[in-house]
């Protein structure tokens, strides 16, 4: 378990209910158990002290947790007969986005989704889930294919966002995130988007510019980092909690405002600390979605989908 700056106490306590367990291990004469309970029932206290009103820049720091499911097991664990496409026809195949026809409960789909990776060499590969112009003509190509042949699309949002690297910006960054979000308004299917980690910028809305559109409890949308925001508005990266806060980020600050439909629980310490089940929950969440977008004619998915954005900023922050 990697544990996060705030939860530095929590690992001590746990640390030390394992230094008994494992003392115990090697000497099986030592009776240990009642005072490694003691801890643990301290430890769970702790975990929900801390986890009961997470400030928005400690959502950031568990948004952004390497051991958060990713999109890839998402689609493993979800979805099956997935048939990965790759390359958008015109420069490459970017591995940061991830896509393909799969089946989510016997129901054919198209998936599309950020993947960060799980170690260093797979995070390097994906570039740590920030896409490249190709990652979103090739999202765009997918899009197309869903509504050529009447799929329901899925995505799954965790980025930092968009590359900003020069080559990036010399193929069209820009005008490919542009054009992805102007797919997601175009498409005459269901689609439906979840922000699993970061919802970091473009780079997410191109993505999740969808007719529902959950997060979960402890991931992140906003239009920029907080670090970015700090140093832009006041010179100092260090003040990113303040601009956490004033970002209104959070899954339950976007709620109020309308900017998204529904938050999905996580278990408690997060997603990390029960990956089967925040994935369960998930998939429960894309299949209710689902369902409410059924039978709806494809002009109609059309024009609400398109109010839905336009309706945004009509409420207030004190909504």
């Amino acid at each position: 378990m990697n544990y996060l700056e705030f939860e530095k106490p929590l690992a001590e306590i746990e640390g030390k209910a394992e230094e008994l367990r494992a003392l115990a291990r090697s000497n099986k004469e030592m009776d240990v158990e009642k005072e490694a309970a003691a801890l643990d029932r301290k430890a769970e206290g702790l975990l929900k002290d801390l986890y009961k009103d997470l400030t928005p820049w400690r959502k950031c720091q568990v948004a952004r947790h390497p051991d958060r499911p990713h999109c890839r097991d998402y689609i493993d664990a979800l979805f099956t007969e997935y048939t990965p496409l790759a390359g958008d026809r015109n420069f490459a195949d970017d591995h940061a986005v991830m896509g393909g026809l799969a089946r989510f409960n016997d129901q054919p789909v198209v998936v599309i989704g950020h993947e960060k990776g799980h170690d260093t060499k797979s995070r390097i590969e994906r570039n740590f889930g920030m896409a490249r112009p190709e990652g979103y003509r090739k999202a765009i190509r997918l899009m197309d294919m869903a509504h050529r042949f009447g799929l329901p699309v899925v995505t799954l949002v965790d980025t930092p966002g968009a590359y900003p690297g020069k080559g990036a910006e010399e193929r069209g960054q820009a005008e490919a995130i542009a054009r992805s979000t102007e797919k997601c308004l175009q498409i005459a299917v269901p689609l439906i988007s979840v922000v699993i980690g970061e919802g970091g910028s473009g780079g997410a809305v191109a993505f999740a510019t969808a007719n529902r559109i959950a997060m979960l409890e402890h991931s992140v949308y906003s239009v920029i980092s907080p670090e970015g925001c700090a140093s832009i508005l006041w010179k100092d990266a260090e003040k990113m909690r303040e601009a956490a806060e004033a970002l209104r980020l959070t899954a339950q600050d976007l709620q109020k405002l309308g900017v998204i439909d529904r938050i999905i629980k996580e278990p408690l310490g997060g997603a990390q600390r029960g990956r089967k089940e925040t994935i369960e929950a998930v998939g429960k969440a894309v299949e209710t979605m689902l369902k409410e977008l059924a039978g709806k004619k494809p002009e109609l998915l059309v024009k609400e989908r398109r109010q839905k954005f336009l309706d945004m900023g009509s409420k207030g922050l004190a909504a």
